[in-house]
C-alpha cells in the first residue's frame, strides 16, 4: 500500500475482489528464480495474505512485509519466519538492515512519484546473485482511472483533491533500461486481465478501495457523496454489465530481474 499518511487503508474493501488481485503476484512470483534465499522482504505487503506465499515457497527463509498502513498490518498474521512491520517504504530502503535475497514489491511503487530515482537504492538492497520484482499498474488511462481525473478537477472538488496522492507508472520499456543500466539481467512483460466482476457498481468497489481512495477521503462530507454518486454514474457507463458481468480490463507491468555478482547498483562490473 502507499506510504501516503494523509488517507487510510481499508482491508475488507480492499479484499473484496481478493482472487483478482492476487492473480498477478502470483504470476510475478513464479518468474523469481531463486532456490533457498535466506532472506526475503515484501514491500507494500497489504494484509499479508500475499507475503504468506512467500514463506511457502521458501520456508527456510527469514520472510518480512513492510506496509505503511497499521490498519492493513493489523490483518496480517505472523507465524514462524514470517513476520510484519509498519513502516514506509523509503525509511526502510535508506536504513540500516542488511541487503536481502529476494525483494518483492507488487502495486506499490506506483505510489511513489520518483520511484524510477529510487530503484538504484532497491536494487542496493538485494544481494550479488538476489532477485528484485516488482509490478506497477499500466491502466492509468483507462476509464477507471480518467473519469476520476476529470471529475476531481472540476469545481466544487478540485479545491480538495488537488494535492491528493494519485498512482504514476511508466512503459515497459523504462522500466527495462533502467533496470538493465544498473546492471541487472532484467525481465519485463505485460499483460492485461479481463477481470469478470459481480456486485453492485463493481468497478467502483474496485477503484474506491485503491486509485481511487486518497481522492474520495480528500472530499468533506456532502461534496464527497455528490463526486461518488457522479463517479458511479459514469464507471456504468465506461463498463456496462453484461449477462455474466462487469469486464474491467486491467494492464499490469512487471519486472524481474538478477543482480550479477560483482555488479554494483551503479551498473559498473
Amino acid at each position: 500500500m502507499a506510504p501516503d499518511t494523509r488517507h487510510t487503508w481499508d482491508p475488507d474493501r480492499y479484499l473484496t475482489f481478493a482472487d483478482e488481485r492476487s492473480r498477478p503476484f502470483r504470476e510475478l512470483l513464479v518468474r523469481v528464480d531463486a532456490e533457498h534465499p535466506r532472506a526475503v522482504v515484501d514491500l507494500g505487503c497489504g494484509t499479508g495474505d500475499l507475503t504468506a506465499l512467500l514463506a511457502q515457497r521458501w520456508p527456510d527463509a527469514d520472510v518480512l512485509g513492510v506496509d505503511s498502513s497499521a490498519e492493513m498490518v493489523t490483518r496480517a498474521t505472523a507465524s514462524g519466519r514470517l513476520r510484519f512491520e509498519v513502516g514506509d517504504l523509503r525509511a526502510w530502503v535508506n536504513g540500516p538492515s542488511e541487503p536481502v535475497d529476494v525483494l518483492i514489491s507488487n502495486a506499490t511503487l506506483q505510489w511513489l512519484p520518483d520511484h524510477l530515482d529510487l530503484l538504484p537504492q532497491l536494487v542496493e538492497k538485494v544481494t550479488p546473485g538476489g532477485w528484485f520484482a516488482c509490478g506497477v499498474p499500466g491502466n492509468l488511462d483507462e476509464p477507471s482511472h480518467t473519469i476520476r481525473r476529470d471529475l476531481a478537477a472540476q469545481a466544487p472538488y478540485a479545491q480538495h483533491t488537488r494535492d491528493v496522492a494519485v498512482p504514476a507508472s511508466h512503459p515497459p520499456e523504462t522500466y527495462l533500461d533502467r533496470l538493465a543500466g544498473l546492471g541487472l539481467r532484467a525481465d519485463v512483460w505485460e499483460t492485461t486481465y479481463l477481470h469478470v466482476l459481480g456486485g453492485d457498481d463493481p468497478v467502483f468497489t474496485w477503484v474506491s478501495a485503491t486509485g481511487a481512495r486518497p481522492t474520495l477521503q480528500a472530499l468533506p462530507c456532502g461534496l464527497r457523496e455528490q463526486f461518488e454518486a457522479e463517479f458511479r454514474s459514469r464507471l456504468r457507463a465506461a463498463y456496462p454489465a453484461r449477462d455474466f458481468g462487469v469486464v474491467l480490463p486491467f494492464r499490469r507491468i512487471f519486472m524481474v530481474a538478477q543482480r550479477p555478482f560483482g555488479t554494483d547498483a551503479g551498473g559498473s562490473r
